[in-house]
């Protein structure tokens, strides 16, 4: 029984699972059942509808040293997500990357630096600091303006801090006009 036990938690942290919790559609691999937890309540506490994103991510957990994405992929570092809530922001973040990579297109990216005053979208000039990409500012801004809790560690503490880049409100609607996101906090249905 010991064995079966075993073999079924085994088979659970290696094959993916699905979740469309709080919008979005993304499976995990490599998560134990509190690392899912984490994600997920992270995901829904953000005021963004995740659904946005039109295809499945996947969300690897592990040692991966600093959280990143891809298209179609989230690394998150476990020892990142057993902060708890402290986490939420940056599994925020990583996942509005996902809205850069697979929702916004070339106007959306030329406006959204222009209006986030980056100088760059994202790592096409070569040695700026990660403040100055466009990209991290509005992966920054998601997750401060759809969650602006004072529980947040993006809560912004000086007015170059990325999530800084513009009031919440007004990126909101910016973003709702681009591609139809949420222009408010009403949490969905």
């Amino acid at each position: 029984m010991y064995r079966r036990f075993a073999a079924t938690v085994a088979t659970m942290l290696v094959l993916p699972v699905t979740a469309l919790a709080g919008g979005g559609n993304y499976a995990f691999e490599g998560a134990t059942p509190t690392e899912r937890s984490t994600v997920r309540a992270a995901l829904n506490a953000s005021a963004f509808d995740w659904s946005i994103v039109p295809q499945r991510v996947t969300i690897h957990v592990g040692q991966v040293g600093a959280s990143h994405a891809t298209p179609g992929h989230v690394w998150l570092d476990r020892r990142l997500l057993a902060a708890g809530r402290f986490a939420w922001a940056t599994v925020m973040d990583e996942y509005a990357h996902q809205v850069d990579f697979l929702v916004l297109e070339p106007l959306h990216r030329s406006i959204l630096q222009h209006r986030l005053g980056a100088s760059a979208w994202c790592y096409e000039t070569a040695g700026l600091h990660h403040g100055a990409y466009g990209c991290e500012r509005f992966s920054s801004m998601v997750a401060w303006a759809y969650w602006p809790s004072k529980e947040s560690s993006y809560r912004p503490e000086s007015p170059v801090d990325e999530s800084a880049a513009m009031p919440a409100r007004e990126f909101r609607l910016l973003l709702s006009s681009l591609v139809g996101a949420p222009s408010s906090l009403r949490r969905r249905p």
